[in-house]
């Protein structure tokens, strides 16, 4: 990636595509897991790269692309979800992890349950939800969500250790 950043800052818009490309399916995700709705993750997406290219001047390459990338996904994404109500959710079915026939109405309870604990990740505070969702999801250590959130790795464990415990509160009676 650090050639390509090098080629991009230099003027090079196929430099920049190709890192999207790379980076496009992993950045969507990363704001997926923030708004539940395909076409709010994909304008997210976009946003990103858009500002990742206005600030590609202002990268110093002392972190990773993927870290500095991630971190715009993650503003992008709080801010919009700071000032957005959220859609109708759509079905995760990432989350199912029995694939075999459910029995009648097993598929309708999976999908309440599913939603209530999306909606809880969504109710989490900012810094709490995107450590959960960077550790969690995307399965990033803790030095790189720290990293892309800004702050320490023992802010990052205490923010997923308060972000795990608030989920159990909300999460208990269907538990």
């Amino acid at each position: 990636d650090a050639a390509l950043v090098s080629a991009a800052r230099a003027g090079d818009s196929a430099a920049f595509d190709t890192l999207v490309t790379r980076h496009r399916r992993s950045v969507y995700q990363v704001c997926y897991r923030f708004v539940n709705h395909h076409e709010d993750a994909a304008d997210l997406t976009q946003d990103t790269f858009v500002r990742a290219w206005k600030a590609l001047g202002s990268f110093r390459g002392q972190a990773r692309f993927s870290t500095w990338i991630y971190r715009i996904a993650v503003n992008v994404s709080l801010n919009r979800v700071s000032l957005k109500t959220p859609r109708t959710e759509a079905v995760d079915f990432d989350l199912v992890a029995d694939h075999r026939e459910p029995a009648p109405g097993a598929a309708i309870a999976a999908e309440q349950r599913q939603a209530m604990v999306r909606r809880a990740v969504r109710s989490l505070p900012p810094r709490q939800r995107a450590a959960l969702i960077l550790r969690t999801y995307h399965e990033l250590s803790h030095q790189e969500v720290a990293d892309i959130v800004g702050t320490s790795v023992g802010a990052v464990k205490a923010n997923v250790f308060h972000a795990l415990a608030n989920l159990k509160k909300r999460l208990e009676p269907i538990v």
